[in-house]
């Protein structure tokens, strides 16, 4: 031992002792978003359809993106990224609550901010609106 630093390989111990635990931490998280993702959407889908009058407030897109990391024949790695776009209607009842639903039938080209009439909601969806 010269004084300066750990022994030799002392540091690839401490990647052996703490590796283990931050692959087991990104597994639960992942298993953990999955299992979310199922829930919220099983909720959603045996949820009680609820037709209401409201106006529509706002809409607005979430584009998430996300980057793939995929192997060549040649060895090279080539990084690809893809995006996904959410949109979200948010309406105003006349109690003047108002709520965000995510457009899962495609409404968001069809209505416009101040348009009002009958909208039919699943849960956390929007999936009709009818103008008056």
């Amino acid at each position: 031992m010269n004084g300066f630093g750990p022994p030799v390989g002392g540091g690839f111990n401490f990647l052996f002792t703490i590796g283990p635990f931050f692959i087991v931490i990104v597994f639960v998280l992942i298993i953990g978003g999955i299992l979310y993702s199922v829930v919220t959407h099983f909720k959603n889908a045996n949820a009680p359809k609820e037709s209401s009058y409201a106006r529509i407030v706002s809409k607005r897109m979430d584009v998430r993106r996300s980057t793939n990391h995929h192997h060549h024949q040649n060895g090279g790695m080539h990084l690809s990224n893809s995006s996904r776009t959410y949109y979200y209607i948010t309406l105003e009842f006349d109690n003047g609550q108002r709520k965000e639903f995510l457009d899962v039938k495609n409404l968001y080209g069809l209505v416009a901010e101040g348009d009002a009439g009958y909208a039919a909601t699943q849960g956390d969806w929007i999936v009709a609106f009818e103008r008056n």
